[in-house]
């Protein structure tokens, strides 16, 4: 068995959080049972990166897609710090006019036909990924009394077999939304929170092109990035 260090109190969101209404009919009523971690959990099973081109961590189409165009960067570490190569990131998010490209989202907004709306990449020897995409627009909750959801991206992180895989949520900083979001505030820690929020880096920018943020993944221990995938994502 791995043994990992704990990560304090409330730095991450509850499976049922009053603030956010969906939870009460997704979080389980019966407590988590652990399931012991077996060779074959760690090992496997597995999935080819080889099959991950470049070209997946661009969003844009080439930079056509409409909105402000961005650049995600940053790295993931473990719990000692040390980088983590070869781990596949996923990214979803909704475009310009806050729509999701998913037949579920049936909000009327328009669609970007150059947005993808989805990308993957493999980090590389130092642990670090890179995601080319846009600034994504808010949108509101269906029947919520008009709550607004910040604008955020999805992530996904595998490390190295499908049973590894952690989500959370990126934000925007300075975002007046963000105190508003059930979502966001459902992580009771601020210092937790101030970890899902992406920081300006202008080396992570294109040169009178696109902006720079930066986002570092901490996968286990007491800085872990608050995790939501114990639940639906909205």
């Amino acid at each position: 068995m791995v043994e990992y260090a704990p990560y304090p109190e409330d730095t991450q969101p509850a499976v049922d959080s009053e603030r956010y209404f969906r939870t009460s009919q997704l979080a389980p009523s019966q407590p988590f049972v652990e399931a012991p971690v077996t060779l074959s959990e760690i090992t496997g099973p597995l999935f080819t990166r080889e099959g991950v081109s470049p070209e997946e961590a661009d969003l844009t189409a080439g930079g056509k897609a409409l909105g402000q165009l961005m650049v995600l960067a940053g790295q993931v570490r473990d719990e000692d710090a040390r980088p983590l190569p070869g781990v596949l990131v996923e990214a979803w998010q909704a475009n310009a006019s806050g729509k999701y490209r998913h037949p579920v989202d049936g909000r009327d907004a328009p669609l970007d036909p150059h947005f993808v709306g989805g990308g993957r990449a493999v980090t590389d020897a130092e642990g670090r990924y890179r995601f080319v995409t846009i600034k994504p627009g808010a949108y509101p909750v269906p029947n919520s009394g008009n709550w607004w959801r910040p604008p955020h991206i999805h992530l996904s992180i595998y490390g190295y077999a499908f049973l590894s895989r952690m989500i959370t949520q990126v934000y925007f900083p300075g975002d007046p939304l963000n105190e508003l979001d059930s979502i966001f505030m459902s992580v009771p820690d601020a210092g937790a929170r101030d970890r899902l929020v992406a920081r300006p880096e202008v080396s992570y920018g294109l040169h009178e092109h696109a902006l720079g943020y930066g986002f570092d993944i901490v996968m286990r221990g007491r800085d872990q990035t608050p995790m939501d995938e114990e639940r639906a994502a909205a």
